[in-house]
Parts: structure tokens; C-alpha cells; sequence
């Protein structure tokens, strides 16, 4: 893709005829938080490699050294020294999340067992973010925590004793769930957590990869329900709960010193893996990109349409699969439905799946994606906003959208609203307009992905 910036604050995007080439997705920013936090819990060094500078996991890592934890960049690794968390400092200042929703839930977890106070704080966007879905199961467990009107940040935690309790998650958030694990270590008693649609697994995972005694239990679906599925898989789809997850923190809480090793940001491929799919002719390696499955359900959708992704290599580092991924082009895409069994699978990749759906013959359908009303744009409304910009038939349901194609997709100027999933989602849309795309404030790709524009660039022919 041939790219001209027009001002500090619009980038030009001009349609390409091809992309072709390898690519390594910048590291998984969800596992980079996790393996920071978990690093600084350790009493010791650990490393993490290799070093992202996605600005959220930089606003972990700046909160944590407020902490008192040590972390510097030596040849592309970070380094934790750390005193471990019962040694954490009480910070002098309010700790500063930036727009990064899950350093400040990742951390209100870790904080809420302090023998000291703390104050979490966000920029503008993070500000207007809720919270109360963190602060009521911390405040079950014994936590002292303070909201602001509306039950938004800041977030002020007071000392206190936790207590472990038996949670089912009212809503499916990974954010969540890792909020309450965190704080189940320093707990007194059993935690145990259940929940009814699948999330992402990595705190679990990595939990275990640091000898945390944390199992997983998958009781059996009723004989009913499996019947169900394997005569109508679409079954799986729709809005009822296809089974109970139970997490159960065991004896075993401490935090060993890990040396992390982080696969490449699905999320961030995803994008990637779109334009291939829809360009004519495109041919795309992406190497060393995490596959675990409850960040892939984007690959399981998009082969329903009918892309062709194939997996070429599979391995475990560090206790997530990775893998290599070749992506080529598909004659057409065809239209889905995706309910809210799927949604927390695809939850990044919901904004691109949409834009999709405008180059998908027939009428695509998303619902139960409410959840994203509540990120760093109004996604539901911003993608809506932005689809009929281009000239696509949407229509704007309450938890999705109900999107009719193909379209003919026309060059117009895209608002993103600041929001760097948006940008992504309709800058790969600039590969197949008729005409140049004007995308504000592009800078925005920062929070994620800083080089996705550039990347682009390279596999654009």
C-alpha cells in the first residue's frame, strides 16, 4: 500500500493490486501486561522478551515501577528485579494506566491486598471506562475500593484483608477473571471462578507456567446439548452458554522468577490476515503468532466465509501455542453469523470482521457484541459511522450489526475517534476502495500496533 501523510493528523491510503511477503506480528500486548505483572510479583529477576512498545504494556510497566520494581531494557529484553509484591512500595503518586483498560484491572487485582493505598488513574478515554464489573467481586473478597460517580476511574484502593470467594462472571471478560485471580493469591481461602462463555485463558495458562496451582475444570455437556451441536453446529453459536468453566486457585500461590518468551499479537495479524484475504492474488507468511484457542475464533469465522488460511508450523513457548500461518487470497467471501457464544473469542477482532462483512456476498449478522460500546471508541456506532462512509448497507443493532454485501467501497475520510482498532480495521479497507482513503488521526495505532501502517507498506505490491 503507497501511503502519503498529508498532515501530522491524516494519512493518505491508496488501493494496492497485491500483498506478498512474510510478516511477524509485533508481541501479544495480553500476554506482555501478564508476563510484567507476574514478573514483578516474583521475588527476583525475571525477563520478558522481547521488549513491545505498544504505549499500554509501556503504561504497566511505568506503574509497576512506581511499585518499586526494577525494569530496564537490555538488547530487547526486559529485565524485572523485583522485591516481590508483599515488598511492593506504596506509591507516591496516583498510577498513571494511560488508555490501557487492562493494566488498570490487571493492577487493581494485585493492589487490592496492599498493606498501603493506591490510586488508579487513566487518560480521557480509559476515565469514561467502567469499572463497578471489577470493584464488586474485589469487594466481595474484602476489598476497600472507591469509583467515581458513574463507576468509572479513578480507582482508589485502601488496605485491607482479602478473602478467597466463589465468583460467577456476570459478563465474559478475561480482564475480569484475571483481576480476581490476581487478587486470589493473596488471599485467605479458596478462589474458585466459573464462568459460561470462554475467555482468554492466558493468566491461567501462564499461572501454571509459573508453578501457581491453578486448574481448570471442563465438566461434560449434557447428552441434550451435545446431541444438539452435532446436528446443528450452529448451535454453538447462538446465545445460550455452551458449557461452565470452573478456574480453582490451588495452595500453591507463589509466583515463580519466569524468563518470558512472548508470541507474536493474534489481534494485530488479524488485520493482517484480513487484507490478504480479500486482495487479489495476495500470498501472506505470518510467523510466530499465537494461536491459542480462545483468541482464534476470527480464524474459525473467517474460514465460514470462506479464506484460506492454512497452518504450516505449531509449537508451545512458554505455555501458549504459536504458530506460522499462510494466508491467500479467497474468490469470494460469503456472509456469517456470529452470536455471543463466539464474541468473546473474536472481542479485538470484531471491527475488522465487520469490514469484512461489506466485501461478504449476503447479509452478515453479529449480535451480542455489546460490550463493545464500552471501549475506547462506541465501536458498534464508530464502525456504523464509518461503513456507510465507504458506502455499505449496515444496519446498527444494540449489541452489533446486521452488514449487506458486497458493496463497492468508495474513498472517503475515516474518523476512528481515536480508537486504534477502528483505524486498523479501516485503513486495511483502504487496500480495495476505488480511490484514495483519508484516515484521521492515524496516530492513534500507537496504544497497539505503532508500525501497522509501515507494515503494511512493505507487503503492499
Amino acid at each position: 500500500m503507497n501511503t502519503t501523510e498529508a498532515t501530522s493528523q491524516t494519512l493518505t491510503l491508496q488501493p494496492v493490486h497485491r500483498l506478498l511477503g512474510h510478516y511477524t506480528p509485533p508481541p501479544d500486548k495480553s500476554i506482555a501486561h501478564r508476563a510484567l505483572i507476574l514478573s514483578a510479583m516474583a521475588e527476583g529477576r525475571s525477563t520478558v522478551h522481547p521488549v513491545t512498545n505498544s504505549a499500554d504494556v509501556q503504561s504497566t510497566a511505568s506503574c509497576l515501577r512506581q511499585l518499586g520494581v526494577s525494569i530496564e531494557v537490555v538488547d530487547d529484553t526486559w529485565v524485572i528485579e523485583s522485591p516481590g509484591i508483599r515488598n511492593w512500595s506504596a506509591p507516591e503518586r496516583a498510577l498513571d494506566c494511560g488508555n490501557s483498560g487492562t493494566t488498570m484491572r490487571l493492577l487493581a487485582g494485585c493492589l487490592a491486598g496492599r498493606p498501603f493505598a493506591s490510586e488508579l488513574i487513566g487518560d480521557e478515554s480509559l476515565s469514561q471506562r467502567p469499572m463497578a464489573r471489577i470493584a464488586i467481586p474485589l469487594r466481595k473478597m474484602g476489598a476497600l475500593i472507591e469509583l467515581a460517580e458513574g463507576d468509572t476511574p479513578p480507582i482508589t484502593i485502601k488496605p485491607s484483608s482479602l478473602r478467597g470467594i466463589e465468583y460467577e462472571l456476570p459478563i465474559a471478560s478475561a480482564q475480569v477473571k484475571s483481576a480476581i485471580l490476581l487478587a486470589g493469591l493473596d488471599a485467605d481461602g479458596a478462589t474458585t471462578i466459573t464462568e459460561t462463555y470462554a475467555t482468554r485463558d492466558h493468566t491461567e495458562r501462564m499461572f501454571r507456567y509459573a508453578e501457581v496451582d491453578c486448574e481448570t475444570l471442563h465438566p461434560p455437556r449434557p447428552a441434550d446439548r451435545r446431541e444438539q451441536l452435532l446436528e446443528n453446529p450452529d448451535a454453538a453459536r447462538d446465545d445460550t452458554p455452551n458449557y461452565h468453566h470452573k478456574i480453582v486457585l490451588g495452595e500453591r500461590r507463589t509466583v515463580r522468577r519466569t524468563d518470558w518468551e512472548i508470541p507474536g499479537d493474534f489481534s494485530t495479524a488479524a488485520y493482517v490476515i484480513a487484507a490478504a484475504a480479500v486482495v487479489r492474488r495476495s500470498e501472506v507468511i505470518i510467523a510466530n503468532v499465537g494461536i491459542n484457542p480462545t483468541r482464534t475464533t476470527f480464524l474459525k469465522v473467517l474460514r465460514r466465509m470462506g479464506a484460506q488460511v492454512d497452518f504450516e508450523k505449531r509449537e508451545q513457548s512458554g505455555g501458549e501455542p504459536v504458530g506460522t500461518l499462510r494466508v491467500t487470497s479467497a474468490k469470494q467471501l460469503k456472509a456469517v453469523r456470529v452470536g455471543r457464544a463466539e464474541v468473546p473469542g473474536l472481542i479485538d477482532e470484531l471491527p475488522i470482521l465487520a469490514v469484512l462483512a461489506g466485501r461478504a456476498e449476503g447479509i452478515t449478522v453479529i449480535r451480542g457484541a455489546g460490550e463493545l460500546r464500552h471501549k475506547e471508541s462506541d465501536r458498534i456506532a464508530t464502525v456504523t459511522e464509518n461503513l456507510r462512509a465507504v458506502g455499505v448497507k449496515v444496519a446498527e443493532l444494540e449489541d452489533g450489526w446486521a452488514i449487506e454485501g458486497p458493496s463497492e467501497w468508495k474513498g472517503t475520510t475515516i474518523n476512528p475517534h481515536g480508537d486504534h482498532r477502528i483505524a486498523m480495521a479501516f485503513g486495511v479497507a483502504g487496500h480495495w476502495a476505488d480511490g484514495p482513503t483519508q484516515l484521521l488521526n492515524p496516530e492513534c495505532v500507537k496504544i497497539s500496533a505503532p508500525d501497522f501502517f509501515n507494515t503494511m507498506a512493505a507487503l503492499s505490491r
